[in-house]
């Protein structure tokens, strides 16, 4: 997402030079959304993975996010003929012939999600998609897609700051055999050496639609970075490597989603995926950042209201 726009301008070169970094480190998995600069992002991937063996990546793609021509949001679109529609032109702009893992970015409140997950399982069937995933779901939506068709993960957000998740999601999840692959590791670059309360995002960068980035919820989201800055710095790391093993530390069956966006920033992630955290040091995290301490919501009301993860 982050190599279309979205957090300021990107340049494309590198982000083709991180796709192959990745590729060379081992990750098999690249994950993108058809909304994600209004179908930059897929034919970005698309140009990226040219000249790779097909089986030697995996592609999951999220759909049914409507957007403006200004890409203002619109709601979402689940119903089975939008499914196929997005898809076809996912597949043209990635230019494969198969998406491994597809999934509604969010729940279409207007379409049982039973109808959704049928019209992915028509596209397996036909074998244009391998997997069913699902994005942003609460327990129960998870319940009702697994009693339809077997699904392979949920994709939402975790991260040290953002664990509603284990409340009841990640519990679900873990009862019916389905992982997760969580985004949001850093919330948006918040849990970083680098983050500043007191700098204002570059423009078009989305951040600042964000309550944590803003003003006092900034400022005091900086002393909680900084008491695990300490907590870094006693083990050698960064605070986003810190943040990258606290993640791996919760399961085998959490799968990080690496938002880099260039070279270095693959780099400093796949380092932290190599950290072990002891017990004390667990404990420690748990200390500086209770659960709840968080100041605001990681979306903004508009779009917390759209989160059927968050009922």
């Amino acid at each position: 997402m982050g190599m279309s726009g979205v957090y300021g301008p990107a340049d494309e070169a590198e982000s083709i030079a991180t796709i192959h970094a990745a590729l060379d480190a081992g990750i098999k998995l690249i994950d993108t959304g058809d909304f994600y600069g209004m179908g930059h992002n897929e034919m970005l991937i698309g140009r990226a993975l040219a000249q790779t063996p097909r089986e030697a990546y995996r592609l999951s793609v999220k759909f049914g996010a409507q957007r403006g021509p200004d890409g203002s949001p619109l709601g979402f679109d689940g119903r089975p003929a939008a499914v196929k529609t997005a898809a076809a032109y996912s597949l043209r702009r990635l230019g494969t012939d198969y998406i491994d893992v597809y999934r509604p970015a969010r729940l279409d409140p207007k379409v049982p999600i039973e109808e959704t997950i049928g019209a992915i399982t028509e596209l397996i069937e036909a074998g244009y998609v391998r997997e069913i995933g699902l994005s942003e779901v609460g327990a129960d939506t998870v319940r009702r897609a697994a009693a339809a068709h077997s699904i392979a993960d949920l994709q939402i957000e975790y991260a040290i700051v953002s664990r509603g998740i284990e409340r009841a999601i990640l519990p679900t999840c873990r009862e019916l055999g389905i992982a997760i692959t969580a985004y949001g590791i850093l919330s948006r670059g918040l849990l970083s050496d680098r983050f500043d309360p007191d700098r204002a995002p570059e423009p078009g960068d989305i951040r600042h639609r964000f309550p944590r980035f803003d003003g006092d919820n900034a400022r005091r989201n900086a002393e909680l970075v900084g008491r695990l800055r300490t907590i870094a710095a006693d083990r050698g790391v960064s605070v986003a490597q810190l943040a990258f093993a606290w993640v791996r530390s919760r399961g085998a069956d959490i799968v990080p989603l690496i938002g880099a966006r260039r070279r270095d920033q693959l780099a400093e992630a796949l380092a932290g995926l190599e950290i072990e955290l002891r017990e004390d040091e667990l404990a420690a995290i748990e200390a500086a950042v209770p659960q709840g301490s968080i100041a605001g919501t990681r979306y903004g009301a508009a779009q917390m209201a759209d989160l059927d993860s968050e009922r």
